[in-house]
C-alpha cells in the first residue's frame, strides 16, 4: 500500500464563511469549511487482471551519510564509466529494441502473408466458403494463442502499455509492467494478434517492449536471475531507471514508425512528465541505432532473403516524389479535416470508455470469459473482413497503369476476389490484407477513381466498429493503427467528395484525415506532425499538417480527455496532471495537512521497539527524524528516513547496547550504497527478540538530510507544481512560526493528497465548482 493509508479528517473547528460565499473568491488566510467526515484514498489500481496496491517511486536523490561518502570518493576513472556506461545502455536498448522489431514484422507479414495466399488460392477456384474457413481458423488460431498467453501468464501485457509508462515516468510503480515474461509474452503476443488480422497495431506494444527492454538492462536481467556486476550498482534506483525507461519509449516509437526525431518528442510530448537536455541526447542516440538496425534489415529483405517480407511490415508511405499544391481555397476542406478529426476523435474516446467499462465487467467473471471475448471479437472481425467484399461492385482495370490488375497476391492495389478477369474489388484491396498493407493501399498517391465511396463508407463504417470492440479485449494492441485507418479513410472520401475543387491529392486527404484523428483522439500535435513528415518524406506538408492537428486537438480538448489519460483514471492509476486546478489556490497545505493524522516521527537514535511499533502498525513510506529539543536550541528536524532503510536495518540488527551517535566507518562497514538503492520493505520477514527491543539504532546516517520541504501557508496549487515538476514521493509541512517546544514538520504530503479528487473528499463545498477533470 502507498505511503498514505486512509486519511482521516481531523476535529478541529473553523469559522465558516457565509452561505452562498463563492470559495474560489476567499483569500489564503480564510479556511475552508464544510470538511468531510473521512478522506478516501485507497491507493489501489486495475494493473492487469486484478486490483494492485500501489506504490510511488523514489526519484528524489536520499543524501544520507552513506550517498555523500560514496559521492565524494569517486574518482575520475568512476565518473567517467558511469557516463560511458549510461550511454552503452541506450545504445543497447535501441539495438536490442530495433533488431524485436524486426523480428515482429518478419513475423508477421510471413504468418499474415502465408494465410493470405492460402485464401487467395481458395478464392481463386470460386471455393469461397473453404477461404472463409481457413480465414477465420487460422485467426481464432492466432488470437487464441495471443489471448491465452495474456490471461494466464502475464496479464499486464494486455493493452498498449502506453498509460502504464506514463504512469511510471509520472512517479508510479505499476506492478510487473516491465518484467521479462511481460516483454515475452508482448512479443508474442503483439505477432499472433496482428497476424490474426484483428484491428490493433503493434505500435503500442513496441512502446512497451522497447521500455521493458530497458528496464531489464538497467536492473540486470531478471528479478529471479539478475546480474549482480559492479559496474550495474550506478543504476540500481528509480532515478537512472527512469531514463533508460524514457529511451526505451522513445525508441519503441522509432521502431514502429522508423521516425527517430518523432519518437523523441512522443516520449518529450506524451509520456515524460520530467526531461532535461542531458536526457534528450542519449534519447536520440537510441533512436538513431533503431533506425541503423531497421535500415539494414530492410535492406537485407529487399533482396528477397526475408520470406513474404518484403518491404512491408513497417508503416511506411513516400509520397516524396507526389507534388504538393495547395491554394486559399483548399483551407476550407483543410479546416473541415481538422475539425472532423477532433469531433470523432472525441466521440471514439466516449464510446471507448463506454465498451472499456463493460469489458471491464466481462471480465471480472473470469479468465475463460476474456478468452472466449477475444476469439467472439476476432470471429466477427474475420467474417467481416471475408464477407464485406461482396458488397462492393467489381471495377474495371486501367491499361494505363504499370500494376498487375488483378491479382489474387498477398499485396497490390487491384484484388481480383469474386470479380472476372480484367476487373478488380475495390474493397477486397483494403479488407483482405494486413494492416500495414491496407494503409499504403489507402495513402497510395495518383489513384484518384482507384477506390468508390461506397467502399469507403464501408471500410470507415467497420473500422470504427472494430476499433470499438477491439481494444480491451486480452491481447496486445496499440490505438496507433485502428485510429489511421479510420481517419484515413473519413480523409480520402472527403478527398473524392471534393473532386476537381482541390489540388490537394487523395492520398494527401487520407494522410491528412490519419493525422487529425490521432490528434483528435490521442491529443498530440508536434511528435505527431514530425512522425507524419519522417513518414511522407516531404516538407512541403508541414504547413497545412500543423494546420490539421492545431484544430483538431483543440476540437478535442473541448470535449473530453485525451483517450490515454481516460485509460489512466480507468485503472485508477494517481496520475498527477501538470496544471492545478483553480480553486488550488485558495486552499493551503497547512490547511489539507490538518484532514490527515498526526505526522508519525522518529529520534535521531531511536529505539528498536518504536522502530518495530511504528512498521507494525502503519503504511507511510517515510518518517521525519527529529532530534532531541532543549531551552537553547529547540527541536532540529534532521531529514526523512524510509521505510525500506528501516526494513534494512532490523534484518542486519545494527543496534547500539547505548543511546549514542555512531561513527562514519561503522555505518560504512555494515552498508553499502548499492543495498540502500534497493528496495526492500518486508517488514514481516523481520524477526525480533525481545531482548533486542530494548537497543537503540542510530538514524542519523541513513537520513536523507535534505527533504523537500514548505511553509504551511503555501497554496496547494504552488506545492503540486513542485511535486510533479520535482519528481517527488514525500513533501514535509513545516510551520509558519518556529516556536520553543514546537514541532519543526507538521505533515508529509504525498501523490495521494494531493490528487484533486482525494481533497474534494475533504472539501466536499467544492464538487460543484470543480471541472470535468477532477470528476
Amino acid at each position: 500500500m502507498d505511503e498514505d493509508g486512509n486519511l482521516q479528517i481531523s476535529n478541529s473547528n473553523y469559522n465558516g464563511e457565509e452561505e452562498g460565499e463563492d470559495p474560489e473568491n476567499n483569500t489564503l488566510n480564510q479556511p475552508l469549511l464544510k470538511r468531510h467526515r473521512t478522506l478516501s484514498s485507497t491507493p489501489l489500481a486495475l494493473v492487469g487482471a486484478k486490483v494492485s496496491h500501489i506504490e510511488s517511486l523514489d526519484y528524489e536523490i536520499n543524501e544520507n551519510d552513506l550517498f555523500k561518502h560514496d559521492w565524494r570518493s569517486r574518482s575520475k576513472a568512476q565518473v567517467f564509466q558511469y557516463i560511458f556506461l549510461k550511454w552503452t545502455l541506450a545504445c543497447l536498448v535501441g539495438l536490442f529494441t530495433g533488431l524485436i522489431a524486426t523480428l515482429i514484422n518478419l513475423a508477421v507479414e510471413n504468418i499474415a502473408g502465408y494465410k493470405l495466399l492460402a485464401v487467395g488460392y481458395y478464392i481463386a477456384q470460386d471455393r469461397f466458403w473453404t477461404g472463409l474457413m481457413v480465414f477465420t481458423g487460422a485467426n481464432l488460431g492466432l488470437t487464441l494463442v495471443a489471448t491465452v498467453l495474456v490471461v494466464y501468464f502475464a496479464p499486464t501485457a494486455a493493452g498498449p502499455g502506453i498509460p502504464e509508462i506514463k504512469a511510471y515516468l509520472n512517479g508510479i510503480d505499476t506492478p510487473n509492467m516491465f518484467g521479462f515474461t511481460t516483454m515475452m509474452v508482448k512479443i508474442v503476443g503483439s505477432i499472433g494478434a496482428v497476424a490474426a488480422g484483428l484491428d490493433l497495431g503493434k505500435e503500442g506494444p513496441l512502446v512497451h517492449i522497447g521500455s521493458c527492454i530497458a528496464s531489464l538492462l538497467g536492473q540486470g536481467g531478471p528479478d529471479n536471475h539478475r546480474i549482480k556486476w559492479r559496474w550495474l550498482r550506478y543504476f540500481n534506483n528509480d532515478r537512472d531507471r527512469r531514463d533508460l525507461i524514457t529511451c526505451g519509449s522513445a525508441s519503441g516509437v522509432c521502431a514502429a514508425f522508423r521516425s527517430p526525431v518523432g519518437g523523441v518528442l512522443f516520449a518529450l510530448e506524451e509520456v515524460a512528465t520530467w526531461w532535461r537536455s542531458a536526457l534528450l541526447w542519449r534519447t536520440f542516440f537510441s533512436t538513431a541505432v533503431v533506425v541503423v538496425v531497421l535500415r539494414a534489415f530492410i535492406e537485407i529483405c529487399n533482396s528477397g532473403k526475408c520470406g513474404l517480407f518484403g518491404s512491408g511490415g513497417l508503416i511506411m508511405f513516400d509520397v516524396s516524389h507526389v507534388e504538393v499544391r495547395y491554394h486559399a481555397a483548399d483551407i476550407i476542406p483543410v479546416t473541415l479535416i481538422g475539425v472532423f478529426g477532433g469531433i470523432l476523435g472525441s466521440l471514439y474516446n466516449h464510446l471507448l470508455h463506454k465498451v472499456l467499462r463493460l469489458y471491464n465487467l466481462i471480465n471480472q467473471k473470469g479468465k475463460i470469459h476474456k478468452v472466449l471475448l477475444s476469439l467472439g471479437v476476432s470471429l466477427f472481425t474475420s467474417v467481416c473482413l471475408f464477407g464485406l467484399p461482396f458488397l462492393a461492385e467489381c471495377k474495371p482495370c486501367d491499361p494505363s497503369i504499370d500494376e498487375i490488375c488483378p491479382t489474387n497476391g498477398r499485396s497490390g492495389n487491384f484484388k481480383q476476389f469474386n470479380c472476372p478477369n480484367g476487373y478488380y474489388n475495390d474493397l477486397s484491396t483494403l479488407l483482405l490484407t494486413t494492416n500495414d498493407d491496407a494503409v499504403r493501399n489507402i495513402f497510395s498517391s495518383n489513384t484518384p477513381n482507384e477506390f468508390g465511396m461506397v467502399s469507403l463508407w464501408i471500410f470507415f463504417g467497420l473500422y470504427c466498429i472494430l476499433g470499438l470492440i477491439t481494444f480491451g479485449i486480452a491481447t496486445p494492441s496499440g490505438l496507433f493503427l485502428p485510429i489511421i485507418l479510420m481517419g484515413s479513410a473519413y480523409g480520402r472520401m472527403l478527398g473524392t467528395a471534393m473532386g476537381s475543387y482541390t489540388n490537394i491529392d487523395q492520398g494527401l486527404y487520407a494522410v491528412l484525415g490519419a493525422a487529425s484523428l490521432m490528434a483528435g483522439s490521442m491529443r498530440m500535435t508536434v511528435s505527431l506532425c514530425v512522425i507524419f513528415l519522417e513518414l511522407t518524406n516531404n516538407l512541403l506538408l508541414l504547413p497545412i499538417t500543423m494546420f490539421v492537428l492545431l484544430i483538431a486537438k483543440t476540437v478535442g480538448d473541448s470535449f473530453n480527455l485525451s483517450i490515454y489519460e481516460i485509460i489512466l483514471h480507468l485503472k485508477g492509476l494517481p496520475f498527477l496532471e501538470a496544471n492545478p486546478e483553480p480553486w488550488m489556490r485558495n486552499l493551503t497545505v497547512g490547511e489539507l495537512n490538518d484532514a490527515k493524522p498526526p505526522v508519525v516521527t522518529l529520534n535521531g537514535v531511536e529505539k528498536v521497539a518504536n522502530i518495530v511499533d511504528v512498521l507494525r502498525n502503519t503504511t507511510h513510506n517515510a518518517f521525519p527524524v527529529l532530534d532531541g529539543a532543549d531551552q537553547n536550541t529547540g527541536t532540529e528536524l534532521h531529514g526523512l528516513i524510509l521505510r525500506a532503510h528501516l526494513v534494512k536495518v532490523l534484518k542486519k540488527r545494527w543496534f547500539l547496547n547505548e543511546k549514542r551517535r555512531t561513527e562514519e566507518w561503522e555505518v560504512r562497514e555494515k552498508f553499502t550504497p548499492v543495498e540502500l538503492a534497493e528496495r526492500e520493505d518486508n517488514f514481516d520477514d523481520v524477526a525480533i527478540t525481545s531482548s533486542e527491543m530494548q537497543l537503540y539504532v542510530d538514524l542519523h546516517p541513513l537520513t536523507n538530510t535534505t527533504p523537500y520541504t514548505v511553509v504551511q501557508s503555501m497554496s496547494v496549487a504552488k506545492a503540486l507544481v513542485l511535486f510533479r515538476s520535482v519528481g517527488l514521493r514525500h513533501l514535509l509541512v513545516v510551520p509558519k512560526i518556529q516556536a520553543s517546544g514546537m514541532s519543526p514538520v507538521i505533515g508529509i504530503l504525498t501523490r495521494q493528497d494531493l490528487r484533486a479528487y482525494n481533497i474534494l473528499q475533504a472539501f466536499p463545498h467544492l464538487d460543484k465548482h470543480k471541472s470535468g477533470k477532477a470528476r
